[in-house]
């Protein structure tokens, strides 16, 4: 496995480790017990990842002789909330769970933020590890401590920043992964190279119909990069003061859709749009070149993701969830915006007419 390190402030605590490799749940078990000693494991997963993966990792757990226990909840962002949390919690209780308990988050962007919450939360904390199975998951969700779940005026609106103990990355779980959620994964890919890496973006370029067939190589190659580049920006700022306000690109808009199509728009089909609509903000109000603008939108199509809103989302919808956002301050929506490729800065207020334009043009 290859691995790098977070460091977080000169922390040693609270730095940790991202492993990856292929094939190599057996081995996560061994990494468990020797980052994360505990007297009593407890796996939460989906059912859809436990049907796959989470008996398998149980099992490896047990014949270590290591204390474990599983929980599943239902799968999908509907179950990403206070009632599924709730219930987690009294499952945790009932199996006798204390502070000298460890979480294992085994499965995508939802397992994550929910096990993240509740580790930084019951007991007034305890420790866990993010083994994330999805792509979006594993180049950008488990990856910075950031926990949260939904509630019904808007997503991650009740959250911690709490550091997991370790990230330990299993590409071969994308074997199984379905297409959309493969190509959820790229959007959040693509992202990074927009942002920071003109060099990561050439690569996704070059190589994005191979990296669709799941090449092996490829994908280790593009989530390490991803990875690399978010890790560098995490430990620069951990708590989103600043720098890591970035990795937002496309998120303020794209959260809005999400929710507004009540979650059946997934998360990277909707950072995808928000990206776009991002980019022609910047090229209209910062002069960011139109041909950058244009392979952006071709790469996240060749990808397979929308770069349209749909008609069945209105406007009137998104301009309300942009109100509500977390990151706004007063009356001000903060975008994060490009200059150019690599250059993002955070701007302080897209005016509403600008927005509601910007969203017009891109209905399909």
């Amino acid at each position: 496995m290859k691995s790098m390190k977070v460091n977080l402030d000169k922390r040693v605590a609270s730095s940790y480790d991202i492993c990856i490799g292929y094939d190599v749940l057996d081995r996560i078990g061994l990494l468990i017990a020797k980052h994360m000693p505990a007297l009593h494991y407890i796996v939460i997963t989906d059912v859809n990842v436990s049907a796959i993966y989470g008996m398998k990792l149980l099992g490896r757990l047990r014949e270590m002789a290591l204390p474990a226990d599983m929980i599943e909840f239902p799968a999908g962002e509907d179950a990403k909330s206070i009632g599924t949390t709730v219930a987690i919690v009294e499952r945790l209780i009932k199996l006798g769970a204390d502070r000298k308990s460890a979480l294992l988050a085994l499965g995508g962007g939802v397992v994550g933020d929910v096990t993240g919450f509740i580790a930084s939360t019951f007991m007034r904390s305890i420790p866990y590890i993010q083994i994330p199975t999805t792509l979006v998951a594993q180049v950008d969700s488990s990856i910075g401590g950031k926990t949260a779940i939904d509630l019904p005026e808007g997503k991650n609106l009740l959250g911690t920043f709490y550091q997991p103990k370790g990230v330990f990355i299993d590409v071969k779980f994308l074997d199984t992964l379905p297409e959309e959620e493969m190509n959820s994964g790229l959007a959040e890919a693509i992202k990074y190279g927009v942002i920071d890496s003109v060099e990561v973006f050439d690569f996704l370029e070059r190589n994005i119909e191979a990296i669709k067939e799941r090449d092996r190589d490829l994908l280790e190659e593009m989530i390490g990069n991803a990875c690399r580049i978010k890790k560098g920006i995490v430990e620069i700022d951990e708590k989103e003061m600043g720098m890591r306000r970035v990795l937002n690109f496309g998120h303020t808009i794209g959260h809005a859709i999400e929710a507004e199509s009540n979650f059946t728009i997934s998360h990277g089909a909707a950072v995808s749009i928000g990206m776009v609509a991002a980019a022609r903000i910047s090229e209209g109000m910062h002069d960011f070149p139109r041909r950058d603008r244009e392979r952006i939108e071709h790469l996240l199509e060749s990808a397979g993701l929308s770069c349209r809103i749909p008609q069945t989302i209105t406007t009137d919808g998104i301009m309300t969830r942009l109100r509500a956002d977390k990151k706004k301050e007063g009356d001000r929506i903060h975008f994060v915006l490009l200059k150019k490729m690599g250059m993002p800065f955070i701007n302080g207020g897209v005016p509403e007419a600008v927005l509601r334009e910007t969203v017009e043009e891109m209905k399909k």
